[in-house]
């Protein structure tokens, strides 16, 4: 199975063009460029000012949710993270915005780069790591804040929602979504069986449960119910939100949701293409099949032209 890349592969390649060209002693060059991602998640790469200022380029992103984000602590997180470059004003519309200054590109640029392509995984990491910070502290019998014993609530689409919970012996994130057609909760629960037969292999694997109801802790909740509606549930132990593998666990769990709609979507088109596949095999079988017409010449009696005018009156 193909994993979804974490950062964004045009930003990055952008703003490598952008430093290599200055680098290797060009101009600095006018920039607007905008680009979506997954989750409604926009990108905006421009030049600030209304007298557009070429040897800076601001990266911004759009998030529908970043407000559910930023609750959770996500402008502290982003901070720490990005430090200086992380501007404290955004374009309209946008929600976080980080600096390059291409007339003091430091030696570590492709460090700088790479962190910026992944600045909506930072955005969606908020939430993570405080709720692994919970379980931590409550295996420890220290004392939380109120808010641990709540559930996290993220509206990360229109209609589907993700939910976090943290609890003295483990992190349960439970990802709402929409299967708009009867085949693709066939392909879904088919796809997630593998994740019980992952688990089977690896007994450190998280547990993955799939449902059509919500879960009994979202009960007070606004999980939606209904046609198309499932429930997948992971069971994160302390080994994977502990400190040492924590980054990967969020690599990894907060693009879940397209990852298994990737696959259901790729699953479909090869099915589609064998059966295309299948079918043009059997039309040759059968054009190979129809028998070949007989010729049936009919006697024809040679007439010349001097039998033709003695019949005539």
């Amino acid at each position: 199975m193909i994993l979804l890349e974490v950062n964004n592969r045009i930003v990055e390649e952008t703003l490598k063009l952008k430093i290599k060209n200055v680098l290797d002693g060009q101009k600095p060059e006018g920039l607007m460029l905008t680009l979506a991602d997954f989750d409604g998640v926009q990108y905006r790469l421009s030049n600030p000012g209304s007298n557009p200022d070429k040897t800076k380029i601001h990266v911004s992103i759009a998030l529908k949710f970043f407000k559910d984000l930023q609750s959770h602590g996500a402008d502290e997180l982003l901070q720490k993270i990005y430090g200086p470059i992380l501007v404290s004003s955004s374009p309209e519309g946008f929600d976080v915005t980080v600096e390059v200054d291409l007339t003091n590109i430091p030696d570590d640029w492709e460090a700088m780069v790479a962190k910026i392509g992944l600045l909506k995984r930072h955005c969606f990491a908020a939430v993570f790591e405080r709720y692994f910070e919970f379980q931590e502290m409550q295996a420890k019998e220290e004392k939380v804040d109120e808010e641990a014993h709540k559930t996290a609530i993220i509206h990360y689409r229109d209609d589907e929602t993700l939910f976090v919970e943290a609890k003295s012996d483990r992190v349960t994130v439970v990802f709402s979504t929409i299967f708009k057609d009867d085949d693709d909760i066939v392909l879904g629960k088919v796809f997630l069986q593998e994740f019980k037969e992952g688990r089977r292999a690896s007994a450190t694997a998280p547990q993955v449960l799939f449902s059509r109801d919500p879960p009994r802790g979202l009960a007070e909740t606004d999980a939606r119910v209904g046609e198309g509606v499932g429930y997948i549930t992971f069971v994160l132990f302390p080994r994977h939100t502990s400190k040492e593998v924590r980054d990967n666990t969020i690599d990894l769990i907060h693009l879940f949701r397209n990852y298994l709609h990737y696959h259901i979507k790729c699953s479909k088109a090869y099915i589609h293409s064998r059966m295309r596949a299948k079918t043009a095999a059997f039309l040759k079988v059968l054009n190979r099949a129809k028998p070949e017409p007989k010729s049936n010449p009919r006697n024809v009696v040679p007439v010349n032209s001097d039998s033709i005018r003695s019949l005539l009156p």
